[in-house]
């Protein structure tokens, strides 16, 4: 038997580890621009929750308990603008395990395309591979995909590596394509609630899909919005029958999320005031450094949401990380989301205020 591992590509971050050793020798230490991992602390509020419910013996709901599901509702309706049932909601053992696995959940079979963005997080390509299945990349879904095969279509809006965002009128033509031919779409949508330059909207919104949800999910994450990275906290929402399968499928190979997280969660999805906290603060980093990075040469495109800035300077980009590494700055090479980065890094602006500040002087 072959062992999955050999079917899948190298893990890309392992070939930035020499530039990550040559950022560390800086005289004043390494400025990581390359994961956008939190670093700024858990919110008092999210953490009260966690120690309250700390004394949890019980196994936990792989639905999540009625708290958890009225409160991610709640916010789909209060934030997204979308109607959306408790019972049409699941959490998440963080949204990359969703990525991972959703088409061996969904019983897809070999022979069958798994489509998504040709510049993307790499764990779409990942979780079609371990099911066997055939990776597809796009432009544009409607035009460049064959609707026979495509069973699961993946959309990222707002997108990782870009920042780029898809508006409602071209959602909702991807949307109908998709219904007319028995595709199953799904938005990760994590970046949602951190757009600069617009106002990112959602797969679930009834301006895209009408008063249904059919054939539809929305995948989402607290790691960026509450700093929860280390909770391995999100939720997706969407076609009640499609979350009921999901649902039948995790509770016999015990996908739970524990549930003190599960309360931290109602605290976090219900609480605005650290998310605006956290939204300025990244808001603040962003500026600076997009301005100090196109004084250091580079055209930054798309954007306008997201943690991110996607940036060339009309170079190969590994040329770009190595001349960066020799200022102590390590940024990650479009190369990792799909061929077409191969002139652009991404510089993520989850350092925090002091490392952003020396990476502004070292690019001056």
């Amino acid at each position: 038997m072959r062992p999955v591992s050999h079917r899948l590509p190298v893990f890309p971050w392992d070939r930035l580890e020499p530039y990550k050793t040559a950022a560390a020798a800086h005289p004043d230490g390494i400025v990581d621009l390359s994961v956008g991992t939190p670093v700024d602390p858990v919110p008092d509020v999210i953490r009260e929750a966690l120690a309250a419910h700390s004394d949890s013996p019980g196994y936990p709901l792989t639905w999540g308990t009625a708290a958890l599901r009225e409160a991610i509702a709640g916010w789909f309706g209060r934030r997204l603008g979308a109607a959306v049932e408790p019972a049409a909601t699941l959490p998440l053992i963080g949204s990359k395990e969703l990525v991972g696995w959703l088409p061996t959940l969904l019983g897809l079979e070999p022979g069958d395309q798994v489509a998504y963005p040709e510049l993307a997080y790499p764990t779409y390509e990942i979780g079609a591979l371990v099911a066997r299945t055939e990776p597809v990349t796009y432009r544009d879904p409607v035009a460049d995909l064959d609707p026979a095969r495509v069973k699961l279509l993946w959309l990222n809006t707002p997108g990782n590596p870009t920042g780029a965002t898809l508006g409602a009128a071209e959602l909702a033509r991807i949307v109908a394509w998709a219904r007319t031919h028995g595709i199953v779409v799904v938005s990760d949508e994590c970046y949602i609630e951190l757009g600069w330059e617009t106002e990112p909207v959602s797969v679930l919104h009834p301006s895209v899909c009408g008063d249904s949800h059919d054939g539809l999910l929305s995948v989402h994450s607290l790691s960026k919005r509450s700093n929860l990275a280390g909770y391995r906290a999100a939720y997706l929402a969407g076609d009640p029958a499609l979350v009921r399968e999901l649902l039948a499928i995790r509770k016999h190979t015990g996908m739970i999320l524990p549930y003190p997280v599960q309360a931290a969660m109602v605290a976090a999805l219900g609480d605005q005031a650290h998310v605006d906290e956290q939204r300025e603060r990244y808001g603040r980093r962003r500026a600076a450094l997009r301005e100090a990075i196109t004084g250091a040469g580079f055209t930054v495109e798309h954007s306008e949401a997201s943690l991110y800035l996607w940036a060339t300077r009309g170079e190969p980009c590994w040329e770009t990380v190595g001349a960066l590494s020799e200022l102590g700055i390590l940024v990650a090479p479009g190369e990792f989301y799909g061929p077409a980065g191969k002139d652009f890094v991404r510089f993520a602006f989850t350092a925090t205020d002091e490392r952003v500040e020396q990476a502004v002087r070292r690019l001056a």
